[in-house]
């Protein structure tokens, strides 16, 4: 529907309201600033249609290319994997992934309202000795040695470092 809609229904519905008093087209057109065609045409839609015919009717667009397989695919390969390389799918990974556009992938995206660059979980580490190192810091919070400072250095755990893919430049003059 059109950002305006309300605005359009509520005209529609005085026009009509002004014709059901008997007030002819011209002056109505004239009341509500609109033309008289507009009137005629309101005023018909709504004989033939009643209320419905105050919507807007459907309008002609352009075929859909992209079919419902396809929507399905993009959906399910987003959520059942991640690209090579990379801790998620990007719009343009996905695109060049699916053959299809990068738009039509943020479409499908934002339709089923899919944001993979959003995690809502996190990530469990692969080192074996993982289960002890926590026992031990937990440990350390729930019975500290006296006398013990615990320091507590957070990293960003949802940024999973990547292989750098340019080499790293020598400094410049007086920068270290």
């Amino acid at each position: 529907m059109r950002r305006k809609t309300a605005q359009a229904l509520a005209l529609r519905a005085r026009i009509v309201l002004a014709c059901a008093e008997g007030i002819d087209n011209k002056t109505v057109a004239t009341r509500q600033r609109v033309t008289s065609h507009t009137v005629s045409k309101w005023r018909s839609r709504f004989i033939n249609h009643r209320v419905d015919g105050l919507l807007d009717a459907p309008r002609p667009g352009a075929p859909r290319t992209i079919e419902d397989a396809q929507v399905e695919a993009v959906v399910a390969r987003t959520l059942e994997s991640v690209p090579t390389g990379a801790t998620h799918w990007s719009t343009r990974t996905m695109a060049r992934e699916m053959v299809m556009s990068q738009t039509a992938v943020s479409r499908i995206w934002r339709a089923f309202g899919l944001q993979p660059h959003r995690q809502e979980t996190f990530k469990l580490s692969t080192d074996p000795f993982f289960v002890d190192k926590v026992r031990d810091i937990v440990g350390l919070y729930l019975d500290p040695p006296l006398k013990a400072m615990v320091l507590c250095v957070d990293e960003k755990s949802q940024i999973q470092a990547l292989d750098r893919t340019q080499p790293m430049l020598a400094a410049g003059p007086g920068h270290p």
